[in-house]
Formats: C-alpha cells, sequence, structure tokens
C-alpha cells in the first residue's frame, strides 16, 4: 500500500530553499511513497474564526488534502525567531477542524540556525494533537544563499540525510498503520 505525504512549505518565496527541499524530497522518494507539494499557501484568506464553517474552496481545498495523506512534511524558513505568517495562518485554518489529529508529521529546515522555527513549529503542531516523528525531523546543513533543487540532489550528504528522513517518516506511517490493523 502506498503511503501519500503531503509536502507543505512554510515560504512564499519563489526561490525558496525550502521549497526546494521538498521538491528535492519528492525526487528521493521511495517506490511505495508518493509526495506531493502543496502550492496553494499563498490562496488561503487571513484565518478569521467567524468564517471557520463557511465554504472558502481554498480552504477546504487544503483540509482535504490533508485528510487525504498519510503523513505531512513540512519545511519552514525562520522570520523573526518563529514561523512564517503564512504557514501559521495555514495551520490556523485546521487547528479548529482537527486534520491534525493524530496525524505523522515530519519537520525539515534549510538552516541549522533556525532552532526558534523548529520548536515553535514543534509546540504549534503538539497542541494541534499532530504526531510529531523526531527521527525525521531535522535541519540540514546547507551552505550559500542559492540552493536549489539541483544543488541538493549532487550533494551526497544532503541527498543522503533528505533520503533518510523521507524513509524515517515513511517507516513511522507503515507502523502506525500496522499499530492501527492489529495483530
Amino acid at each position: 500500500m502506498t503511503v501519500r505525504i503531503l509536502s507543505i512549505s512554510g515560504s512564499l518565496r519563489r526561490a525558496s530553499q525550502n521549497t526546494a527541499i521538498l521538491r528535492a524530497a519528492i525526487r528521493l522518494t521511495p517506490g511505495d511513497c508518493q509526495i506531493a507539494l502543496y502550492t496553494g499557501l499563498g490562496d488561503l484568506p487571513l484565518f478569521n474564526p467567524d468564517l471557520e464553517e463557511t465554504e472558502i474552496p481554498s480552504v477546504t481545498d487544503f483540509r482535504n488534502r490533508i485528510r487525504a495523506a498519510d503523513g505531512i512534511l513540512i519545511a519552514s524558513p525562520e522570520y523573526a525567531h518563529g514561523i512564517t505568517g503564512a504557514l501559521k495562518n495555514a495551520l490556523d485554518w485546521v487547528v479548529g477542524s482537527g486534520e491534525f489529529e493524530g496525524k505523522p508529521v515530519a519537520v525539515l529546515n534549510a538552516s541549522m540556525r533556525a532552532t526558534h522555527a523548529h520548536s515553535s513549529l514543534g509546540e504549534v503542531l503538539s497542541v494541534m494533537g499532530a504526531r510529531l516523528i523526531q527521527k525525521a525531523s531535522l535541519a540540514l546543513p546547507l551552505t550559500g544563499n542559492r540552493i536549489d533543487e539541483a544543488a541538493l540532489l549532487s550533494d551526497p550528504e544532503i541527498a543522503g540525510i533528505l533520503s533518510s528522513a523521507i524513509s524515517a517518516l515513511s517507516d513511522s506511517i507503515k507502523e502506525l498503520r500496522q499499530d492501527a490493523s492489529g495483530p
């Protein structure tokens, strides 16, 4: 059975290193796993609790994609010692509806120094009831300002670390499936 993972970049930048990480992850995905990149972060309206029950197409699409996924892979930059406003806004849209409840999630980061965002995102995901898969959550030791998908894939160390993280997330999802189906 195929493992379906939804990847979400916390960056709206066209040349985002975090989005490049997710695109590289898609290329490194093992055969029994599928990773889809969510590209609608910038289409979500600002969160308003008064509109939570309203049919907003971009919000409905986001929620449906999360529900359909077996796990979530998030890569986000750090801004002002926290997660980006765009990512926090997206997560706010699914706090009350519960799509992250019990969902296996891995968090990747393009900077070893972005510890505040990593812990902040971990806290938000914990409050949402997500299962943070620690062995699949890591910061990649990237150097330089212009890291793209091709550079990530051509670096054996980075590609290996990224492959290990994907495998750890996929394996955790499979273990949770087995546990849920019983002996």
